[in-house]
């Protein structure tokens, strides 16, 4: 795996699955991307003012906030994340968000656009199983 680091993100390439991963935050926040070549490659260029804006333009996988401004809670926008991003480290904080609230902020809020189609999806397994699970 190659790394690249900053303060308070870190990025790694993965050349085994070809995947390129994000992780923002610290202790008490931390947020998990896939992001692709072109922000890995740009990321620790230091003319690149914030590089965790750049990061943010990523698909978000994870998210646990325990900021005092209110009960720790995660955000797991997809399930894979462990499989996508083995080597980050990550905890659980407070609650884990609903699949059906999950599924409601990916749809209204812009900056989870790139979860939609996967979100969908894995409702639309949920829904069909659900409704299997009914008629047997």
């Amino acid at each position: 795996m190659i790394f690249k680091e900053g303060c308070g993100w870190k990025c790694c390439y993965d050349p085994e699955t070809g995947l390129y991963t994000a992780q923002i935050g610290g202790v008490m926040n931390k947020d998990l991307y896939e992001i692709n070549k072109e922000i890995f490659d740009q990321v620790d260029d230091p003319s690149i003012e914030w590089p965790t804006r750049l990061i943010c333009q990523g698909r978000h996988l994870f998210m646990s906030v325990d900021d005092r401004c209110g009960p720790p809670y995660t955000v797991i926008f997809d399930d894979d994340y462990k499989k996508i991003c083995p080597w980050a480290v990550t905890t659980i904080a407070g609650k884990v968000w609903s699949e059906e609230m999950t599924d409601a902020v990916v749809e209204v809020l812009a900056s989870e656009e790139n979860n939609r189609e996967q979100r969908r999806a894995k409702k639309a397994k949920r829904e069909g199983k659900k409704k299997n699970d009914e008629e047997n």
